[in-house]
């Protein structure tokens, strides 16, 4: 394919007016079917391809979604950029994935280079908090919406879960199967979604006397970072380990019944009940069945693209709306009674 082959070499081929070409290809619906058929074979002939970033650049926007995600190694997150796909795909809209991997510099240059794109808008799932960052994307024309987040004071349009209940959930559950030493098993703490679901839980046991719980730090929400704590806690006494855990999620969970496993006389649910939190398939097929708490992980995805689409086309004006789901708790043999 040459390169250089450019519009007008195609109208030349096609004996046909440059503006002819450029209709062909944006506007067929008002060229006679023949004239499209002669440009198209042109357009194949010669390996044309349109320059769609030189037309982006006139439109002063681009067909492209940024989605920032904290982890694409987490099913969650997959199935959350699936929804996103989906939604943008009906607007004949595609969707970047940038994967911070809890990392604050790589968040920071995917901003940088989704701005620098001049995409149509940015979904962010942010380690921290970086509103300062987004108010000044969004003021320089670039629509922000917060993914499986929200900021207390509104300043954004959201799509999250409330996290607090769902920690509320896991707990309960776990103190309604007569579990009274309780363990969350989960970090950073600096994630806005670890230190809620952590919230919920100590709500739920702060209402009853005999129930306690530990927290268990870990540097990642990783399937190893849970396997870590697993073994932790097998190095201590039977009369010492708690009697249920809490995972801040999933991936945490099915790390640390992988871990207790390795333990011939542990059983789960026997000795140890588990609950972790997403409800990625994998937890489903676990070798242990494991409870979880449900978000919609697509439909989160689905919501946050409507949601930007909706802010880009209402201008400044635009009222930001935070839409948040309820979870809801799966309960399968890692906690039966």
């Amino acid at each position: 394919m040459d390169m250089t082959v450019n519009v007008r070499d195609v109208a030349a081929r096609a004996k046909v007016s440059v503006g002819t070409v450029s209709n062909v290809m944006n506007r067929p619906e008002k060229v006679s079917t023949a004239t499209v058929a002669r440009v198209q074979a042109a357009i194949d002939d010669l390996g044309f391809v349109r320059n769609d970033a030189a037309r982006q650049l006139r439109a002063g926007r681009s067909r492209s979604l940024g989605l920032i995600v904290l982890d694409v190694a987490n099913p969650f997150f997959t199935d959350l950029a699936r929804g996103a796909e989906d939604r943008a795909a009906e607007e004949g809209l595609a969707v970047l994935l940038g994967n911070t991997d809890d990392n604050l510099n790589r968040e920071a240059a995917y901003l940088d280079l989704f701005e620098e794109q001049r995409v149509h808008g940015v979904l962010i799932s942010p380690l921290g908090d970086i509103s300062e960052r987004l108010t000044r994307l969004r003021a320089r024309g670039t629509p922000t919406v917060l993914v499986d987040r929200q900021t207390e004071d509104h300043s954004f349009s959201s799509v999250s879960v409330d996290d607090v209940a769902g920690g509320g959930l896991a707990a309960n559950h776990l103190i309604s199967i007569g579990r009274t030493r309780l363990a969350y098993v989960g970090g950073p703490g600096t994630i806005r979604q670890v230190a809620d679901r952590l919230a919920g839980a100590r709500l739920a046991v702060a209402e009853h006397e005999n129930v306690s719980i530990e927290v268990i730090d870990t540097d990642a929400l990783s399937v190893l970072a849970g396997r870590a704590a697993g073994l932790t806690l097998l190095k201590r006494a039977g009369e010492d380990r708690p009697d249920a855990i809490f995972a801040a999620n999933d991936l945490l969970a099915i790390g640390v019944l992988q871990a207790l496993n390795m333990h011939g006389d542990l059983h789960v649910p026997r000795d140890i009940a588990l609950i972790g939190y997403d409800d990625i398939a994998f937890a489903a097929a676990a070798v242990v069945p494991l409870s979880s708490i449900r978000q919609p992980s697509v439909l989160i995805g689905y919501t946050a693209v409507d949601l930007l689409l909706r802010e880009a086309s209402g201008g400044r004006e635009f009222e930001h709306e935070q839409i948040v789901f309820q979870p809801e708790l799966v309960v399968r043999e890692s906690t039966a009674p």
